[in-house]
């Protein structure tokens, strides 16, 4: 699997780790119903298996090249869900944090 790929699938990820957890939030935060967690828990057992899929021979470098783009998908997240725009300093940062997980990802390694 190469970077592209491993690329999509934390995006994938991301997307559904955070309808997971924001199921929870709408639960316990914005007085939503207990039924949002059934499809957050669906939510975050499809996050946790995709993870999986990431090309990385060891879990911890995996996620933590993941939680790049997990930080910027946040970002996307308040913007299209939560209908607020990031700041620069939210896009600066998503922008150092994504930078980080490309040299995690991308760095050669020992075969």
């Amino acid at each position: 699997m190469n970077a592209a790929i491993s690329l999509g699938v934390f995006a994938i990820a991301a997307a559904a780790e955070i309808a997971g957890c924001f199921a929870f939030w709408a639960w316990l935060r914005l007085g939503k119903s207990g039924w949002w967690v059934l499809p957050g828990i669906a939510a975050l057992i499809v996050f946790a298996l995709l993870l999986t899929r990431a090309d990385s021979l060891f879990a911890g470098r995996a996620y933590a090249a993941y939680g790049g783009v997990y930080i910027a998908a946040s970002l996307v997240w308040l913007m299209l869900v939560e209908r607020q725009m990031p700041d620069r300093w939210d896009s600066i940062g998503a922008l150092l944090c994504l930078v980080g997980a490309g040299i995690i990802l991308l760095a050669p390694r020992p075969a």
